[in-house]
């Protein structure tokens, strides 16, 4: 099995397994919590987002300055320096990050959130260690940055699952064993985060090379690296704004109970990120090589294949949870109260996020390429019109209307942000990949899921639903697989051998 395969099959288990993990686990904190407290985990994955703005951009430069120097003979030795610098930055980021949520605590807990039955103490004290859980875990992603940069992703992965499971079981014990406050729940996710952090610390200090001498903070990095972390920075800023004001702003405009709604369908959505986030991060260092060696023959294929790939991966999953959405909800949480509350929410929110998904390859090919200001400039722009409609669609029609401002966002992606790369990369690509990796795949994923709920028999059985829901899954992703050349070259090139 070459290593891509290998890379991209460990992202998928190794980012799969925890969040699934956590998804599953939901009805369980909302049995334990109650709906309330679980707004506040909402909350607390918001807040962990907005705070990643001050990556400022050192995470992705890691793993493309790794991914770069490692295959350049000359510059194999500076890696170590290069690690050094950055995590001391980090560091410092996080003590401080860290400090600002705990100071604000108090402030967050008697004037932002909305709650009816919680006290202000115990959201004052659980929003103190949602602090320091998160600055605790941030430098994780520095150091898995610099691992999927050296390609050891397989390892990554395997720390992830442990770490993943870890802190979903081991909360579940916390919660049962010990009490089922919000806060105790907080004070677990700090020690795990903190044991993740320096798991991840040795990890990529081991897979860095060896060398005698000594690896020290060198200013003259940043200066080679800080116009590339800077765009990525001011993309990290603007998609952060574009991505959770939505959740900003029902946070402090809804009572906890129905941003608890919200969360729900956000963490449904946010399931097509296990299939975007680790096939990206595995495709990412590969066509860094593939542009460094300025093979465009070779780019253009392999382009063209993770795109139709990925379509592959994320259309049918994407389609039966906008069609199915109700459905998914009362099997998962049998709550029929939360279910009607929550299930239009999920539909939109997965179209928008499916949409974003679709556009990540020309994006990642962009950065690859050195050009993240393509991201920045789109956002810029984006952000003139679409901050003001969010503000409005929240403020006029609540959750909903935050979900369909969520999917006119993404839909300009495709519509302005694209069309942009490809006057100035692959730029003989550009109907290629609409066409046939993108528009005929949806249309025969779309055309599936609309047949089966059109002919859905009337099935009281949740596990009825389950099945018929399943059912139809495979039938389109078997149709959507064979509407790619990919897929079609893939099957009779094995029914051949």
């Amino acid at each position: 099995m070459s290593s891509l395969k290998k890379n991209i099959i460990s992202n998928y288990i190794g980012r799969a397994w925890p969040a699934l993990l956590s998804i599953i686990l939901v009805p369980t904190y909302i049995s334990f919590l109650g709906i309330e407290s679980y707004g506040l985990i909402g909350f607390y994955t918001s807040l962990s987002a907005v705070i990643g703005i001050f990556d400022l951009g050192i995470g992705s430069t890691m793993n493309r300055e790794l991914a770069k120097r490692s295959t350049i003979v000359s510059q194999q030795d500076t890696q170590r320096d290069l690690v050094k610098t950055l995590e001391i930055i980090y560091w410092i980021i996080a003590i401080i990050v860290g400090i600002i949520i705990i100071f604000l605590s108090s402030f967050i807990a008697n004037t932002w959130i909305k709650a009816e039955n919680l006290p202000p103490q115990l959201i004052s004290s659980a929003v103190m260690f949602m602090g320091l859980s998160i600055a605790l875990r941030f430098p994780l992603s520095l150091y898995q940055g610099g691992l999927m940069g050296l390609q050891k992703q397989v390892l990554v992965n395997k720390l992830l699952i442990i770490l993943g499971t870890v802190r979903g079981l081991g909360a579940v014990a916390v919660l049962w064993l010990i009490s089922s406050k919000i806060d105790i729940f907080f004070i677990w996710q700090s020690i795990i985060s903190l044991v993740g952090s320096i798991v991840f610390l040795f990890a990529l200090w081991s897979n860095l090379p060896k060398t005698n001498i000594k690896s020290v903070f060198r200013i003259s990095i940043l200066f080679e690296i800080w116009s590339y972390a800077a765009a990525i920075s001011l993309n990290a800023i603007i998609g952060m704004i574009m991505s959770q004001l939505d959740k900003i702003l029902l946070s402090t405009l809804l009572s906890l109970k129905l941003f608890a709604y919200y969360s729900i369908a956000s963490t449904v959505a946010s399931a097509l990120w296990m299939i975007i986030n680790p096939f990206n991060n595995a495709v990412f260092p590969k066509l860094v090589e593939l542009i460094s060696k300025d093979n465009y023959q070779r780019l253009k294929n392999f382009f063209h294949e993770m795109s139709q790939i990925l379509s592959l991966l994320l259309l049918p999953i994407g389609f039966i949870l906008i069609f199915y959405s109700k459905e998914i909800l009362l099997v998962w949480l049998n709550d029929p109260v939360i279910a009607e509350n929550t299930y239009l929410i999920m539909s939109f929110l997965v179209l928008g996020t499916l949409l974003n998904g679709l556009n990540s390859m020309p994006i990642y090919s962009a950065n690859a390429y050195g050009w993240p200001m393509l991201m920045t400039y789109s956002n810029l722009f984006q952000s003139i019109f679409i901050i003001p409609l969010i503000i409005f669609m929240v403020n006029e029609f609540s959750a909903i209307g935050a979900s369909i401002a969520w999917v006119i966002m993404n839909s300009t992606y495709l519509i302005i942000t694209i069309p942009i790369f490809f006057r100035r990369f692959l730029k003989d690509e550009v109907k290629k990949w609409y066409y046939k990796d993108v528009l005929i795949p949806l249309f025969f994923s779309l055309l599936t899921c609309c047949i089966s709920k059109l002919i859905a028999p009337d099935l009281n059985s949740l596990i009825l639903k389950l099945m018929w829901i399943s059912l139809t899954l495979f039938v389109s992703l078997v149709m959507t697989g064979l509407s790619m050349s990919v897929t079609r070259k893939y099957i009779f090139s094995n029914f051949s051998k």
